[in-house]
């Protein structure tokens, strides 16, 4: 018997590597997954952890591409540009520029929210059904506005979703500050999300990576993938530097690795690492939000735990420049304080920053690939990789080892950049 073959071998270790692991164990499928570290220290780390069904609408936008070309003077914007010359970020850049219509805006929002209602509703289940211990809470999220101008911008937000069929509640700022006395005065108003949820990212990876191997899944960690064989059309093998291993089906699920890898596979992902960061205490303020909070002026999002407090956010597009930027954190901080009575947590204070997979068109790529005959894609999805992991999970396990796919995949297919 060959232990190093897997009936479903999975390049990469995070939130939607694992949820695909666990989904197609279910189905009956052995599986195999190659992490480069550890389980989940990627972007599925040291994220806000919100189930946002709420965030349907993509950053591909009229106005977007300008908001972009002014952040290139602003290190602290909430989405940054770094103006260093950088060929494959400008034609992505053009490539999305293109993407910034109305029409794409519709297309793509309705897309995701299927994506993010399916992942909503199993999530749920998911955590309850495998007793995952990781602090989830339906207890939605709360848009906060201290410019009305700010809050009339976001209209085409609020019509996407109520046109999803999304319950979205505009708000009054007195009501605002009922809701929430954690809150600083100078609210004009908000946008509930009752719909939307949370939990620790870090500990539900940890869960997930926890099931897949009591279901029998092996996840192999140091296991940095370096090399493809192939047999025609088809990955023979995958060496990595902790071994070689092979599968019937090989599933790339490496978020904003992605791209460096498919370089080895002769495919050009149009994809870019979205930098975010966050700050994260290990005990929340004394007067802690009872919701997941959206700063939006600031975009600052602020999520509270009973374990903990984090802020986060930003977006910074710097290719795959390493390191904390202390000015992005510096920001986060400053746009908190502008918001809340006590805009940090209390105990020791860890920062981060990571990578988003963001795609050209702000859809998740997942589906078989057109170029090699036994490569399934489930990667690029953004800023939403913990709220779409439950349904990403269930549509591989659907295409790859059956029944029939609930949700429609064509809109994610990878057929759309001939992939």
């Amino acid at each position: 018997m060959d232990r190093s073959r897997s009936d479903v071998l999975i390049m990469g270790g995070g939130v939607i590597g694992l949820a695909c692991a666990l989904y197609l164990l279910k189905a009956g499928a052995s599986v195999r997954v190659l992490e480069q570290g550890l389980p989940g220290n990627g972007a599925s780390h040291g994220n806000c952890g919100t189930i946002t069904p709420s965030h349907a609408g993509p950053l591909t936008m009229p106005g977007m591409v300008g908001t972009a070309l002014r952040s290139l003077l602003r290190r602290d914007a909430p989405l940054y540009v770094n103006p260093r010359p950088d060929p494959a970020r400008a034609r992505w850049m053009l490539d999305f520029a293109r993407h910034c219509t109305w029409r794409d805006y519709h297309y793509a929002g309705a897309a995701r929210g299927a994506l993010l209602n399916r992942s909503r509703a199993l999530l749920g289940e998911l955590i309850a059904d495998e007793g995952m211990a990781c602090e989830f809470e339906e207890v939605g999220e709360l848009y906060v506005y201290r410019d009305g101008r700010t809050m009339q911008g976001d209209r085409p937000h609020v019509e996407l979703l109520r046109r999803l069929g999304m319950d979205v509640r505009v708000l009054k700022g007195d009501d605002v500050l009922a809701l929430e006395p954690a809150l600083r005065d100078g609210v004009v108003g908000g946008l509930l999300h009752p719909g939307d949820a949370r939990l620790r990212p870090d500990r539900y990876v940890a869960e997930l990576a926890r099931r897949v191997r009591e279901l029998g899944g092996a996840i192999e960690t140091g296991a940095r993938v370096d090399e493809f064989v192939f047999d025609g059309e088809r990955i023979s093998h995958v060496r990595t530097t902790g071994g070689v291993f092979s599968g019937d089906r090989v599933v790339m699920a490496l978020g904003a690795w992605s791209p460096l890898v498919g370089k080895l596979l002769d495919i050009r992902l149009p994809m870019q690492p979205g930098k975010g960061y966050s700050l994260t205490w290990d005990q929340p303020p004394e007067r802690v939000p009872t919701h997941s909070l959206v700063l939006r002026e600031a975009a600052v999002c602020v999520t509270p735990w009973v374990s903990g407090f984090r802020l986060g956010s930003t977006m910074e597009f710097s290719g795959f420049a390493e390191g904390l930027n202390p000015i992005r954190l510096d920001a986060l901080r400053r746009g908190a304080a502008t918001y809340l009575h006590e805009p940090e947590g209390r105990g020791e204070m860890v920062p981060w920053w990571g990578w988003r997979p963001m795609s050209v068109d702000e859809l998740p790529i997942i589906g078989p690939s057109t170029r090699w005959s036994n490569l399934t894609y489930a990667t690029a999805h953004g800023m939403l990789g913990i709220s779409m992991s439950a349904a990403t999970g269930e549509l591989v396990a659907n295409l790859l080892a059956g029944p029939a796919p609930v949700l429609d995949p064509t809109p994610y297919s990878p057929s759309r950049f001939d992939l």
